[in-house]
């Protein structure tokens, strides 16, 4: 099997199911930032946390499977993203939030490769969770709302994880401090 197939050089691109989209839809334009935010992932995981950001990565997998497919065209093959995965970002948050000084300023994104990383990854899944919202405004009866948790979750997790790699390091926070002009 090739790597190309020349069936997207006209820009459209097949759904599940076989129908052909252009390539800058709201849905593509949606898996297309959640490939983004799985790379970014990536990235941060060659630097450490890499089973946590591992799974994450297979969970972005279905995330993006789930936008790929809308609602009426997927059938019990097609996995979704369900509560349960946000749940258990929501445990992991509260596990690291319990080990972190309590905020009290707004931090700079940075510290340690890690954590630089993560908040890198962090900001790849808000703009992927904004692609999703106006996915889901123009499609809602199309477009799996857990999703939008999902991804809502999953950038706060990293928050806390940029957190807790600095502080694993040594390394603290970086306070935003208002410049003097």
């Amino acid at each position: 099997m090739k790597l190309y197939t020349r069936t997207g050089d006209s820009g459209k691109t097949g759904l599940y199911g076989g129908e052909r989209v252009r390539k800058d839809s709201l849905r593509v334009a949606a898996y297309g930032c959640v490939d983004e935010a799985n790379a970014a992932l990536g990235v941060a995981a060659t630097l450490g946390e890499t089973l946590r950001l591992q799974k994450l990565q297979a969970e972005l997998f279905v995330v993006g499977g789930d936008l790929a497919t809308p609602l009426s065209e997927g059938d019990s093959r097609v996995p979704r993203i369900s509560p349960e995965e946000t749940a258990w970002l929501e445990r992991e948050i509260d596990l690291l939030e319990a080990e972190l000084e309590p905020l009290r300023s707004f931090i700079l994104p940075g510290g340690v490769p890690l954590a630089a990383a993560l908040h890198l990854a962090r900001t790849v899944v808000r703009r992927t969770e904004r692609a999703v919202v106006t996915l889901y405004e123009a499609e809602p009866d199309q477009t799996n709302p857990e999703t939008i948790c999902y991804l809502n979750r999953l950038s706060d997790f990293l928050f806390s994880l940029a957190r807790f790699a600095n502080q694993s390091a040594g390394q603290p926070d970086i306070l935003w401090k208002r410049s003097a002009s």
